[in-house]
């Protein structure tokens, strides 16, 4: 099996060169598709003589993706984000699935460990935050907003790979109130283009119901001053998108009028 590490980047010169640096030696190319970065993405990039440079202005996150995944030059792609490496103990997995047999019904399977503000999040509902992430070139992202999955064969085999994805998210909490600020637009976009509704119930309940389900039961608690900063946030998150809804809806009816 011959594999090609894919990465989408927009103005991702903090993030890229650990990842570029965490996949050489495991993966038989490296492509990366630049949305037109305007920091230095591009040329860190052009320093590794292995990697595959490919501009493409942002199609959506779905769609950017399966365009890189059609430049793939090998039919297996590992998907990773620029703020992503592999932990070493996956490497040794992704090197032991090289050697057996490949099948394009076959997908792996592995977790997601993430650093939010300096601090590894173990509960949250964080962790194992497992993602599909080696697959067949045939499958296809889909999505047209934000939270873009993968639409997997019926018939597909899921073979789980022990070993984590590092994921380097937020890295302070004004970077993440930002980071909730654009993606509950888009989530709120995509609950409108669904029909969905909302209620002023709706908007005083779901942010307190999810606070106490990530912080109680999901054991956030745990995670320390990052935990409980977390699932603050993740509340706020849910009252912003529900908000935005309403909003979409509100001008919708008065347009009508």
């Amino acid at each position: 099996m011959k594999i090609t590490g894919v990465i989408i980047t927009y103005n991702e010169e903090e993030n890229i060169e650990r990842c570029l640096k965490s996949l050489i030696g495991i993966v038989d190319e490296i492509l990366v598709v630049d949305s037109l970065s305007t920091d230095g993405t591009k040329e860190i990039c052009q320093k590794f003589p292995d990697v595959k440079f490919i501009e493409q202005p942002w199609l959506g996150y779905a769609q950017q993706k399966n365009f890189a995944n059609e430049n793939a030059s090998f039919d297996f792609i590992l998907s990773i984000d620029a703020d992503e490496v592999l932990s070493d103990e996956l490497k040794t997995s992704i090197l032991q699935v090289k050697q057996s047999d490949a099948n394009i019904l076959t997908v792996y399977e592995m977790n997601r460990l993430n650093q939010y503000c300096g601090s590894w999040i173990k509960h949250c509902g964080w962790y194992p935050n497992r993602k599909v992430r080696l697959f067949h070139k045939s499958v296809k992202w889909i999505g047209e907003y934000v939270h873009e999955t993968l639409s997997l064969p019926s018939n597909a085999k899921n073979l789980f790979l022990k070993g984590d994805i590092l994921h380097y998210t937020c890295h302070s909490v004004s970077a993440h109130l930002q980071q909730v600020d654009e993606f509950t637009t888009l989530s709120a976009r995509e609950a409108y283009g669904k029909g969905k509704e909302t209620t002023l119930f709706a908007i005083w309940f779901r942010p307190k119901w999810k606070f106490l389900t990530d912080y109680i039961v999901k054991l956030g608690i745990l995670d320390g001053y990052a935990g409980y900063q977390l699932c603050k946030i993740s509340a706020f998150a849910t009252y912003l998108k529900y908000v935005k809804l309403r909003e979409l809806r509100t001008k919708t009816n008065l347009s009508e009028l």
